[in-house]
């Protein structure tokens, strides 16, 4: 496949992306130009059966390390983008054809037109074997991009940006309207990509620097100009299905499957050392919650639960969905991390979203920049040195006055000691009195089980609050002493009225 030349520019880079974004910013936002009406009413079924040649691959000929394979815009996925590549210093942009793809059983390819342009693109690089060249990243609707770790299937999703997410006003999803991919050289085991960003309230310059592997790592840079003010910024959002898991025991409709979630918990860690594990729910109502922090350390959507005996699932493989961890690279300085939980009655609704929200809010006309890098793969490309939450179950009591919580920790710090170690469990609860707590010695996975029972507080919503609304919230783990030997296990009652 091959690219006609636009420009030549030795230099051309972040810097001009940059400068690119700032210009932009300056004009009012247009929208971009509308797909043929055909295109949008297709259903789904039919996009996908729309399938990229893979003969056509960009670089394939070249026998380079990393393909891109291009996505043909209708259903959903109803915006065009520019791609560009940039090979010896000239800036070359990616012709669409619509010879580049099968059509399957749809009959409309006579109206596709030879301008037309893509809806995304994909990389493949041979992150598996050698012998076949594996979808690693990809880059496709608004500002969504996915990635994953070596033997896995894609899972959750990236995104460049939230913008007024979960507010009233309602949530603006900017888009990436221009790639520029950065032709690799013959032994490259990463790729440049730079994207521009746009929306009704801001611009944005991207740079992602993508390094296929075990853990697959992507460096981000990203500079930002608003044409007006925003209430809320989602830095480094990202986002997940959780529909049931081992915390729901009454599952919302009848199937084989015991869990069905693309990830089951956010993990965080905090500039003062502490670890925290929240597991995901399905609320029966929007649900958002926070963690104020100061310089984060990190944080991630996780899928801890690798065991396909908790999923049943030979065509999902949900066990197979990889982690991803957010490691900023310079100092964010005071603010929050957000999680977001969306009611759903479908595996097929992404309702989980988690993001960093600065304290002060950008100004217009002061560029703002963000530097992090993310991890991709097995819960093990970053974990708490303590022991670590293994699961999280629940029952009611017969008599309906408390709740009973049981927590399973493990890790070294825990099947270290003997059995007869003396530990403590800090339980905290807002809402709610704790009647009875023990802790257990779990012999099969060599850890400890926290059980303790929670007598809920009613409050003006008829269910567990904490007097103006909000759910029940506790924290536990376990210390020896002064010695904390397990991470933060930090949970809303997912039984919300």
């Amino acid at each position: 496949m091959a690219a006609s030349t636009a420009h030549s520019d030795e230099s051309f880079g972040y810097k001009e992306v940059v400068e690119e974004a700032g210009l932009l910013a300056q004009e009012p936002f247009q929208e971009p130009e509308k797909l043929p009406d055909f295109l949008p009413e297709i259903n789904y079924d039919q996009w996908r059966s729309i399938r990229f040649k893979p003969e056509e691959a960009l670089w394939r000929e070249d026998k380079l390390p990393f393909e891109v394979q291009f996505f043909h815009p209708g259903s959903i996925y109803n915006r065009t983008v520019s791609i560009n590549v940039i090979e010896s210093g000239e800036v070359k942009a990616v012709s669409f054809s619509p010879d580049l793809f099968h059509y399957g059983m749809n009959e409309f390819k006579d109206k596709v037109k030879e301008d037309l342009g893509f809806a995304g693109f994909r990389l493949h690089y041979p992150i598996d074997t050698n012998k076949y060249y594996s979808e690693v990243a990809v880059f496709l609707g608004a500002s969504y991009f996915r990635s994953l770790g070596a033997k896995q299937q894609v899972g959750l999703s990236a995104r460049g940006l939230a913008i007024d997410t979960a507010m009233e006003s309602g949530e603006e999803f900017p888009y990436f309207r221009k790639y520029w991919l950065a032709r690799p050289q013959q032994n490259a085991e990463t790729i440049t990509v730079f994207a521009l960003l746009d929306s009704p309230s801001l611009t944005g310059a991207y740079q992602f620097d993508i390094h296929p592997a075990k853990a697959t790592l992507i460096d981000v840079t990203i500079t930002l100009f608003l044409r007006k003010e925003v209430k809320k910024l989602g830095i480094a959002p990202l986002t997940s299905m959780f529909f049931y898991g081992e915390n729901l025991n009454i599952r919302p409709v009848d199937d084989f499957r015991p869990e069905i979630h693309d990830s089951d918990g956010l993990q965080i860690a905090t500039d003062t050392g502490e670890w925290i594990w929240r597991p995901l729910i399905n609320p029966k109502r929007l649900l958002v919650t926070s963690f104020l922090l100061n310089n984060p350390e990190g944080f991630g959507l996780f899928q801890r639960d690798h065991d396909f005996d908790h999923y049943q699932d030979m065509e999902a493989h949900y066990q197979m969905r990889p982690c991803a961890w957010i490691i900023p690279k310079s100092d964010w300085g005071e603010g929050r991390i957000e999680l977001v939980q969306i009611p759903t009655d479908s595996e097929m609704n992404d309702n989980i979203v988690s993001y960093w929200v600065p304290a002060s809010p950008p100004q217009v006309g002061d560029p703002l920049t963000f530097s992090y890098q993310m991890k991709w793969g097995s819960p093990e490309i970053a974990g708490p040195p303590l022991a670590h939450v293994a699961a999280t179950r629940t029952a009611t009591s017969k008599e309906k006055e408390g709740k009973t919580f049981l927590i399973d920790f493990k890790g070294e710090k825990l099947s270290s000691l003997s059995d007869d170690a003396k530990l403590e469990a800090d339980i905290a609860v807002g809402g709610g009195d704790v009647i009875e707590k023990r802790i257990e010695k779990n012999s099969v996975s060599n850890g400890r089980r926290v059980v303790f029972q929670v007598k809920k507080k009613e409050g003006p919503l008829g269910g567990v609050t904490l007097g103006d609304g909000e759910p029940l919230e506790i924290r536990t783990f376990l210390r020896q002493g002064d010695q904390v030997l397990t991470e933060t296990w930090s949970y809303v009652d997912p039984f919300v009225r």
